[in-house]
């Protein structure tokens, strides 16, 4: 494994793992969910190169090993790293396998962000796999939980935005960790409303994900209670024309839970991987 520092336009270092595998082989690059740091996805990347795949792991800015941590100075959201991260990432990853089809694997927020990137570059990835990976909107999340999101959520942004970030290292609410302020308020607004419409969007996203044809496998795993099936399906629904698969992790895992115990949910995106060779 090789790690490869890249720096983005507010001074934050964002660094890429790189899992080298089958010369020539498709490479499946990594986007974690919010609060989860990019070197707990090891795991899958070595599973995937053992299968003959080439693998990689972009962190997501401020958290995991990236540097500094986020704070008043912060106003990146979800515009910022799907039109700067995501493409600086692939490029990193592009140079190291160039001769290699890149495929998007998103877990939580990092396959909203996927979409959001995908639906962008209009179809230079091999296609999109989403890990309990569905919408906020709160209600896909039962009555209960919906109606705790739905307060949650704007008490969340609001707090960030008088403290000048989400200050998930004091008190921590869903495992966000430490955020910027921006990138929670467009979490917030997703919540809310059930659109993807990020602080200065350069585009109309949910046009664009409407005309996204990509290959999509999109999975959900049992006992996930941040990304229910009814949120999985709603995060799917704004990609009316692209190839969607679907599959349901039975192994009552959870939301984090398959990652350290990826082997059966790694051998299904093989398989689909390989129907795309």
């Amino acid at each position: 494994m090789e790690t490869i520092p890249i720096q983005m336009p507010d001074g934050t270092e964002v660094p890429v793992r790189l899992f080298a595998g089958r010369d020539a082989a498709p490479v499946v690059v990594i986007f974690p969910g919010l609060g989860v740091p990019g070197g707990y996805y090891d795991t899958v990347a070595r599973a995937l190169v053992g299968h003959g795949f080439n693998a990689a792991i972009g962190e997501l800015r401020g958290q995991g090993d990236s540097r500094p941590r986020p704070g008043p100075a912060s106003s990146y959201g979800y515009q910022e790293l799907a039109s700067v991260d995501y493409p600086a990432i692939f490029e990193a990853v592009r140079e190291r396998f160039d001769e290699s089809t890149p495929f998007l694997l998103g877990h939580s927020m990092g396959g909203q962000l996927g979409v959001m990137y995908a639906a962008r570059i209009h179809g230079a990835l091999g296609g999109v796999i989403l890990v309990a990976s569905g919408s906020p909107f709160h209600r896909t999340h039962g009555m209960v939980r919906g109606a705790g999101l739905l307060v949650g959520s704007a008490a969340m942004s609001v707090t960030a935005n008088v403290a000048g970030f989400w200050p998930g290292d004091r008190f921590d609410v869903g495992g966000f960790g430490r955020q910027s302020k921006v990138l929670i308020s467009d979490w917030s607004r997703f919540a809310r409303t059930g659109l993807i419409d990020p602080a200065d969007a350069d585009i109309d996203y949910e046009q664009a994900l409407a005309g996204l044809t990509l290959p999509v496998l999109s999975i959900s795993v049992e006992a996930d209670d941040l990304a229910p099936k009814p949120a999985i399906r709603d995060l799917v629904r704004k990609l009316p024309n692209a190839d969607v698969t679907t599959w349901h992790q039975g192994e009552p895992l959870g939301h984090n839970g398959w990652i350290r115990n990826c082997g059966s949910t790694v051998d299904r995106i093989v398989a689909w991987l390989r129907d795309r060779e």
